[in-house]
């Protein structure tokens, strides 16, 4: 094991959106003391790559360097969090490092569970399968779509929690417009697999992703999973039967998703099947661990995670860990969060809700969950711009 590093006042388990965001926001706020653990060398605006698998973006538009967007008075420490100890406030990394603080903030994401799966990366590795989600097979997502012109597909929306799972629905109305506009939509037998019995459990929004699905002749499987992946085929599992769809010319299939291991292992984890960080939804604040927060995909927050989200939940977060070490009262996170949705080319509805599914729409008017063009312009082109200039900078 290396030897001891040195204590840092705050430290944050992952650089991507919420610990590069939450870092940039302490540091403008006052922050003095502020540290990173991040891994990965490559930082990623994830919301592009299901433009990506829907052929309106490439993986160049939405990656940086991770160098690159670090605050440039935060500590950055590119290694990865193996084993966490908040009883004694400490990390240990892959490279044999101890990382001790003061305040430790929980927000590395979610690992993919490949396990759930069985053959989906092999699926992946034959290129038949592949998704718009997966780093390593967003991009051959668009090169498979966009020239088939007969055969089955099956697309699916991954069970919560997922890195905004609502947006696996973008690669197959992309799509769908597509083989429209080419004249072969009526040769190509579509499927949908739900974990739900609707698109979004939303009723309003939910009737109009209904009438596109029927208009595209999209045949939905309700309340059902991918079991499994064979040799081109997939099996689908509802509470009550299995299905096998076989011949498949192509899967957009999301793998599953859970917390990293070391969250349940050092105590972290509550009771989520996920092994998500257990903290008080509302503040932020880790339930057994005073000095532990969390935030993003990872944590339990009881609302569908996304970028929206994230914005809302670091302004929450910062602001609390300040009222935390001054006695003050908190701020509370109503567990806000936001579901893009392309419904064809250059058009996209915008879906604002609460923890409670009640409506918190961005501005009072026109009402963004009717598709338009402008709402899809602003989601491709304007976003990501607010996204590298401002959020990662602390600026939102």
């Amino acid at each position: 094991m290396g030897a001891e590093a040195a204590h840092h006042d705050v430290l944050v388990v992952g650089g991507g959106n919420a610990g590069i965001s939450l870092a940039a926001k302490l540091l403008r706020d006052g922050a003095h003391d502020v540290a990173v653990v991040e891994s990965r060398p490559v930082h990623r605006y994830r919301p592009l790559l299901n433009y990506v698998g829907g052929g309106e973006a490439t993986m160049s538009d939405l990656q940086r360097p991770a160098d690159s967007v670090v605050p440039d008075a935060c500590v950055s420490i590119r290694d990865e969090v193996v084993v966490v100890d908040p009883d004694a406030m400490s990390v240990l990394t892959a490279s044999g490092r101890r990382i001790g603080c003061s305040t430790m903030v929980v927000c590395p994401g979610l690992d993919e569970d490949w396990a759930a799966t069985p053959g989906l990366r092999e699926a992946y590795a034959a290129r038949w399968a592949a998704s718009s989600f997966d780093d390593d097979t967003a991009a051959d997502v668009w090169l498979a779509l966009r020239d088939l012109r007969s055969g089955r597909v099956v697309f699916t929306v991954p069970p919560e929690p997922a890195p905004c799972g609502a947006t696996a629905l973008k690669p197959l109305f992309l799509a769908c417009d597509h083989w429209r506009r080419a004249g072969v939509l009526g040769d190509l037998d579509v499927h949908l697999v739900l974990p739900g019995a609707s698109p979004l459990g939303l009723r309003g929004p939910d009737e109009r992703l209904e009438r596109l699905l029927a208009a595209y002749g999209v045949r939905v499987h309700r309340n059902a999973t991918v079991r499994s992946l064979g040799d081109r085929s997939a099996t689908v599992a509802t509470p009550t039967e299995d299905e096998v769809l076989q011949g498949l010319a192509f899967a957009h299939v999301v793998p599953h998703y859970r917390a990293p291991r070391w969250v349940a292992d050092g105590g972290l984890a509550g009771s989520h099947p996920a092994g998500l960080v257990d903290v008080d939804p509302r503040t932020l604040r880790h339930r057994r661990f005073a000095d532990v927060w969390s935030c993003g995909d990872v944590a339990d927050l009881q609302t569908r995670p996304s970028g929206g989200a994230l914005r809302k939940q670091v302004a929450v977060l910062a602001a609390n860990l300040v009222a935390a070490r001054d006695g003050t009262t908190m701020e509370e996170y109503d567990g806000y969060t936001v579901m893009p949705i392309t419904t064809a080319r250059r058009r996209l509805m915008l879906v604002e809700v609460d923890r409670d599914g009640r409506p918190r729409p961005s501005v009072p008017f026109p009402d963004l969950t009717r598709p338009r063009f402008l709402t899809w312009w602003v989601d491709r082109y304007a976003l990501p711009q607010v996204y590298w200039r401002r959020i990662l900078r602390g600026r939102v």
